[in-house]
């Protein structure tokens, strides 16, 4: 669940005219009418957070997930088990930035995922280029020549 963070309404007025836009609709308006929701969420009135979050994760219990299912989508999507040390250590500062190694044998897949990430934002938004880590791929290229 996303924090609350509370946005008056003259903090949302602020945001929407530093982008030029008059109401938040308007950032939705690429999105097909038909799969906007056209009503309020049908969640019980006067609840409290806890109460709230509590009935959201019971209504999610209902949808079956990979854990409880046979995955065939292959492609790398398996059942694995990741160790909870893992997250500790990813989160750690120095682990922060997209880093090259400078070991040829490695730094070839790290560039090429890095690549292959850049073309695919770039199909997705329509843009000329994207940058996807820190540090500057060409000059790691030039360290493997």
């Amino acid at each position: 669940m996303h924090p609350y963070i509370p946005n008056t309404p003259e903090d949302i007025q602020e945001m929407l005219k530093a982008i030029g836009l008059e109401s938040v609709d308007q950032l939705f308006e690429d999105i097909p009418k038909e799969v906007h929701m056209d009503r309020e969420l049908n969640i019980p009135k006067s609840k409290s957070e806890l109460e709230v979050v509590s009935y959201l994760k019971s209504l999610a219990d209902k949808n079956c997930s990979m854990t409880k299912l046979t995955s065939f989508l292959g492609a790398g999507a398996y059942d694995h088990y990741i160790p909870s040390i893992v997250n500790h250590i990813i989160s750690r500062s120095e682990y922060y930035t997209s880093y090259t190694p400078y070991q040829p044998e490695i730094s070839q897949g790290t560039l090429q995922y890095i690549f292959e990430f850049r073309t695919l934002i770039c199909n997705l938004t329509g843009m000329d280029v994207a940058n996807a880590s820190l540090m500057m791929e060409e000059q790691q290229l030039l360290r493997l020549r």
